[in-house]
């Protein structure tokens, strides 16, 4: 996978959904095994689980409000440590996209010609690869920094401030490179658009109003495209002009563009037509450009509040994430888990009694129903005679099986020893939690796919999902002490008898095909077989008993 803007790999990333096997097959390799969430988080709730946050870029003075919604942080902007020598050009404006690109083409041209190192910021792989095509018709020479060269992009960036020098990247956002410019491209010592001396008595010769129209030095900065953020343009402007550096930054735009196109002013296409300039000829002016960043701030509030409305479904993940991973820590640093696992008993213990005594009256109750469930989670029998239902009360139903649940736990922990049981409780705790937990991931993303229907019946879908992944986790944790305690209960350790009774027996041998038996021969044989295993497999599963609190004999191990 190749993120779109940047152009970079991301090699340990897969499409889910049976996507990424149907790329995979079409283009003829092998075909990979579905992947499947283990664990998830927003890039927001995990910055908040430092303890002390803070940060340094050049362009957080455009997102400081959501700087502040989200981290609570504030956004201080530090002076630059020598005077900015940059020409930031109005943008430029066509109607169409070919006619951007052969404006592009020419500018190239005249900066090559002048021996200006050039670079041009493009928003994608497939644009940079288009305008790299045109160059080379052209006969430019040029340097392409994108996902196909990744390799050779320290060597690209090095080279890219020598005098005629043309690179073409993609979004040079987050790279954190430093163009150094030659000493060729470098025209004067003195730069006059940040000179504070009288014009009249420089020694140069060189006027400011003629320096900033025809700039003959420095770094030449070209953007293809407006981004979605004015963040992003800004650090495309940055690449010139640093530290003291002379520079340049010209953007040239076509209403055919996604930005133009999806959240761009009507009143730009209408000027357009009300002046009407011939084909080919741009629009530059100061209220275009207003209008374009106009349409960016539109842009950058939408997708804030994209993010925003994601944190805020993640942030009640994020609670049960961390009961959670509370208790798998716990389980991680070898902890007593003995008071969790008792907890665990007697809420099992609880939710059996609670779900068969609905109603007023015992002889309501399903007792039949608490037989079978206690009988498959601690493999004991528990009924009590007809003639004691009646005086019987919810809570002393309770009492008496949680006495004898933990009396036969506790049997159990002095037959295999205490260290043993703790060893038996991490690892089938670990275990269950992992596998519960993954399996409540994957029905919480099914969840978010379609709570955003519940609008349509004039309900707020964030509510609706809290409730009901309030719900699933209650569920969540249920399961999780169910099956751990089910589990707990159902182990069967082998006596050193039944160990050496084991090795004794004689070595299975395997059918071989050379020996000629009838098939009548065979199927006659194996039926005995068969019939013997499915029978000693009911039999050894479970031995039923009658008298209170006896356990059942288990073949799990």
């Amino acid at each position: 996978i190749v993120d779109e803007f940047t152009g970079r790999l991301m090699p340990s990333r897969r499409y889910s959904d049976g996507l990424h096997q149907a790329l995979e097959a079409k283009e003829g390799v092998e075909v990979g095994t579905e992947t499947q969430t283990l664990a998830t988080v927003t890039l927001q709730n995990y910055f908040r689980m430092y303890k002390k946050l803070a940060g340094m870029t050049g362009t957080a003075e455009t997102e400081a409000r959501e700087f502040w919604d989200i981290y609570k942080l504030d956004v201080v902007v530090i002076p630059t440590n020598k005077p900015v020598r940059r020409i930031e050009y109005d943008d430029v404006i066509y109607k169409t996209r070919r006619e951007k690109y052969d404006a592009i083409m020419q500018e190239i041209e005249e900066m090559h010609k002048a021996e200006r190192p050039v670079l041009v910021g493009t928003v994608s792989v497939d644009v940079s690869e288009t305008l790299a095509r045109m160059l080379k018709r052209k006969g430019i020479p040029h340097q392409v920094l994108n996902a196909k060269y990744h390799q050779k992009e320290a060597e690209v960036v090095a080279l890219a401030g020598l005098k005629g020098r043309v690179t073409i990247a993609t979004n040079m956002a987050g790279r954190g490179t430093d163009i150094k410019l030659g000493e060729k491209a470098i025209k004067c010592d003195k730069c006059c658009i940040s000179c504070l001396d009288d014009c009249d008595q420089c020694t140069k010769g060189k006027k400011k109003d003629e320096c900033l129209t025809d700039p003959l030095c420095g770094l030449h900065i070209i953007g293809t495209e407006r981004h979605d953020a004015r963040r992003i343009d800004r650090q495309l402007r940055g690449r010139c002009a640093r530290q003291g550096d002379p520079g340049s930054a010209k953007f040239y735009l076509s209403l055919e563009d996604n930005l133009m196109r999806l959240f761009g002013s009507d009143r730009i296409a209408g000027a357009m037509a009300r002046w009407g300039p011939p084909d080919g000829d741009p629009i530059q002016h100061k209220l275009v450009t207003r209008a374009i960043e106009g349409a960016q701030k539109r842009v950058e509030m939408f997708h804030f509040d994209i993010r925003k409305h994601l944190l805020e479904y993640d942030d009640v993940i994020n609670r049960q994430r961390e009961t959670i991973y509370s208790i798998r820590d716990e389980i991680l640093e070898g902890k007593d888990l003995s008071e969790r696992i008792r907890e665990m008993i007697e809420g099992v213990v609880d939710t059996i009694v609670n779900t068969c005594t609905t109603g007023k009256y015992s002889e309501n109750w399903d007792w039949e129903g608490m037989s079978g469930e206690i009988r498959e989670v601690f493999l004991f029998d528990f009924m009590l005679p007809e003639e004691e239902r009646a005086n019987v009360s919810k809570e002393d139903i309770r009492e008496k099986l949680i006495s004898l649940v933990l009396n036969f736990y506790k049997t159990r922990e002095e037959q295999i020893g205490a260290e043993m049981m703790r060893t038996l409780e991490h690892q089938v705790l670990l275990h269950i939690l992992d596998k519960n937990w993954k399996d409540h991931l994957y029905e919480i993303d099914a969840l978010k796919e379609g709570i955003g229907l519940r609008g349509y019946g004039q309900r707020d879908p964030l509510v609706e999902f809290k409730r009901e992944a309030y719900g699933l986790f209650e569920e969540l944790l249920n399961t999780i002490s169910r099956e751990v305690v089910r589990n707990l209960f159902g182990l069967r350790f082998r006596t050193e008898e039944e160990k050496r009774k084991e090795s004794a027996m004689p070595v299975a041998r395997a059918y071989k095909p050379e020996f000629t038996t009838p098939e009548a021969a065979v199927v006659g044989a194996r039926k005995p077989a068969m019939a013997q295993t499915e029978m000693s497999g009911r039999e050894g599963f479970m031995t039923r008993n009658t008298q209170m609190g006896k356990p059942y004999q288990t073949s799990r191990e």
